[in-house]
C-alpha cells in the first residue's frame, strides 16, 4: 500500500520568516488521520528567511533528525554544542530527560531544511547532539544509511529509536531498490526531483507512506534527492 499525500495537501503556516508544510499533525495543523507513521511523528518541510530562525526553546524524549536541502543551519544547544549544518549535510539530536536549543540561518539566502521527529525506543537518558557531511558521491545511485539506531550502520548518526533514516541521490532515469522488512513501514520524499515508486509517480516535496509492500522499487523522473525513513 502506498498513500501519496500530495504537497498542496499538506498542513500549512506563514510565519513570515517561516513557511512551513506539515506531514504529519503539527502545531495548528490537526488531522487525527496523520498522527504518526509507526514510530514516524513528524516531517516537516522547512523554509527559514536569512537572519532569523527558532530560538531557545526545549524538546524531551525525542529523536530529531535535520536534513539541510539548501543553505545551513547554525544549531547551539544548553550542552554548549554549536555547528553549522550545511546543504546535503545532517544534524541529529537526541533529546533525552531533556534539552534546550536554538536553530538559525545566518546565511544570506533562504535555508530549506526536512525536520524529522521520531519516538525513541524509550524515555529519558542523556541528550546528546551531532552532525556529519555526507557527500552526494556517497549514495549515488542507493540508499544509504544516514542516521540510524542500528549498530551495523557504522557511518550513520546514532538516533535511539528502531528506526532509519536513508538517502539517495539518483540521476534522471536511474532504478534503485530498497527492501523493507516484515511489518515495517516506510515514509519517502524527494527534496528536488519527481520519481516513481513501485510504479507510482510522486512529484519532488510529496510524501510516501508505504505499508506492506515488501520491496521499493524507485526509479527517478528528473534528478532526484531522496530521503526515505524506514520505522517499526
Amino acid at each position: 500500500m502506498i498513500e501519496r499525500r500530495t504537497f498542496d495537501s499538506l498542513g500549512q503556516a506563514d510565519h513570515g520568516w517561516l513557511r512551513a508544510r506539515h506531514h504529519f499533525a503539527f502545531a495548528d495543523y490537526d488531522r487525527a488521520d496523520r498522527v504518526n507513521w509507526g514510530a514516524l511523528r513528524v516531517w516537516n518541510d522547512d523554509e527559514i528567511a536569512p537572519g532569523s530562525g527558532f530560538p531557545l526553546h526545549p524538546h524531551a524524549n525525542m529523536e530529531i533528525v535535520t536534513y539541510v536541502r539548501e543553505g545551513a543551519v547554525t544549531h547551539q544547544d544548553s550542552l554548549g554544542n554549536r555547528g553549522r549544518t550545511e546543504a546535503g549535510d545532517v544534524q541529529v539530536m537526541s533529546a533525552g530527560s531533556g534539552i534546550r536549543h536554538a536553530e538559525y540561518n545566518l546565511e544570506p539566502v533562504t535555508t530549506k531544511i526536512f525536520q524529522i521527529w521520531i519516538i525513541p525506543r524509550q524515555a529519558g537518558g542523556a541528550p546528546t547532539w551531532g552532525a556529519k557531511p555526507f557527500p552526494k558521491a556517497d549514495r549515488a545511485g542507493r540508499f544509504t544509511p544516514l542516521a540510524s539506531g542500528y549498530a551495523e550502520d557504522t557511518e550513520a548518526l546514532p538516533i535511539r529509536a528502531d528506526a532509519r533514516v536513508l538517502g539517495a541521490a539518483l540521476r534522471a532515469g536511474e532504478t534503485t531498490e530498497y527492501a523493507l522488512g516484515e511489518g515495517r513501514k516506510a515514509y519517502l520524499a524527494s527534496a528536488k526531483g519527481a520519481f516513481e515508486l513501485n510504479g507510482e509517480r510522486i512529484e519532488a516535496r510529496d510524501g510516501a507512506a508505504v505499508q506492506d509492500e515488501a520491496v521499493l522499487a524507485v526509479r527517478a523522473l528528473e534528478d532526484a534527492e531522496l530521503l526515505l525513513v524506514d520505522v517499526a
